[in-house]
């Protein structure tokens, strides 16, 4: 029996909004006159959520292993991997490109944890930006470290938090055209993207660079992930909308 059902039963599930995990930062933040190490989250990523009809739960993290990972996800219904930092090219065999970003090995484990034990009992997952990176490491692809280095430009990512808007254009047949369309202006803020591709995942959208903005892995549940930002443009919620929905089919026992 899954999580969701052990709740108090499919009626029940169906009446109650879906709760949705998202993963944090942990870095050194400032709050009036306090400087210290913090658990964050823009806003735009749980607010996506709970507009979407979502309950937001954030997942700090954390010195982490099977059980933990498994007694954490008993109380969801649905995982999705926010964007931040680089993933440890180690992750993924490489050294690192004198452009990467120092890793934070602790929210990696965290999160290649946590999606390992989604992936086995079929949680709904949606993964933003760095969490499209996870995905792919997690099942054994690679990422192009330094995008100007394979495309010649830094359009990507301009640089001082300026988001830039690329047309992206998803394949046919994939979940992600059946949600969205054919095209998508997304907002874009990343000097990294998939290269090799991890087994199983099939790509669902490119921009006109041939860089791979989302990827998705065929089957029941919902496992999806985008390179771009949707949580910046909150007047179109259908990425939200579509975990938070899985994660409700999720919790009335059927996989969504």
């Amino acid at each position: 029996m899954r999580a969701g059902t052990a709740r108090g039963g499919a009626g029940q599930s169906r009446c109650r909004p879906p709760v949705i995990g998202l993963t944090t930062y942990l870095d050194q933040a400032q709050m009036g006159g306090w400087d210290v190490r913090a658990s964050f989250l823009p806003a735009g990523y749980f607010q996506g959520v709970i507009a979407a009809g979502g309950v937001a739960v954030l997942l700090p993290p954390q010195p982490v292993g099977p059980d933990i990972a498994e007694r954490v996800l008993d109380g969801l219904d649905g995982l999705l991997i926010t964007g931040g930092q680089d993933v440890d090219p180690a992750a993924y065999g490489q050294q690192p490109h004198p452009a990467a970003e120092a890793p934070d090995r602790q929210r990696d484990a965290w999160e290649f944890t946590l999606l390992a034990a989604a992936l086995r009992r079929e949680l709904p997952v949606l993964g933003i930006c760095r969490g499209a990176q996870v995905l792919n490491v997690a099942l054994g692809g690679t990422l192009h470290q330094h995008l100007p280095d394979v495309v010649g430009h830094s359009g990507h990512r301009a640089g001082n938090a300026v988001f830039s808007q690329l047309p992206v254009r998803t394949v046919a047949g994939t979940r992600l055209a059946a949600l969205v369309g054919e095209s998508v202006d997304a907002q874009c803020y990343h000097h990294q993207a998939v290269a090799e591709l991890g087994e199983g995942l099939v790509v669902s959208a490119w921009d006109a660079d041939g860089v791979v903005e989302a990827l998705e892995l065929p089957g029941d549940a919902l496992v999806l992930a985008v390179q771009w930002h949707p949580e910046e443009s909150l007047d179109d919620l259908r990425l939200f909308s579509a975990i938070v929905e899985a994660a409700r089919c999720y919790a009335s026992g059927r996989v969504g």
